[in-house]
């Protein structure tokens, strides 16, 4: 699901059938750590993957999808962003001549 904000990915888990399946393979201890938590929280052991997978993955894509400073910071990043570029000539040079491959 590219690009879907986090709480519509939870709404979507809920409303939507369930119609894709993920495989996984655990070892006997990790099964059972898994089936107890689940037991724990009141959900199957689908159920408490899905879940704690949901969260997951949209730990890890937060820095890629959001952007977020406080507005005087925001201000310096504008600024920042708004300055002239510096001249760099090796830069300049060495993107004007042929490279390795051509």
């Amino acid at each position: 699901m590219p690009n879907i904000p986090t709480n519509q990915v939870t709404a979507m888990s809920v409303a939507l059938p369930k119609s894709e399946r993920i495989d996984v393979r655990a070892t006997p201890p990790v099964k059972q750590l898994l089936q107890e938590a689940a037991r724990v929280a009141h959900k199957n052991v689908s159920e408490f993957l899905l879940d704690a997978g949901i969260v997951a993955a949209n730990q890890t894509l937060a820095d890629r999808r959001r952007f977020e400073l406080p507005p005087e910071q925001w201000a310096a990043f504008e600024a920042a962003l708004d300055q002239p570029v510096a001249p760099r000539p090796k830069l300049q040079k060495l993107l004007s001549e042929p490279g390795l491959l051509g």
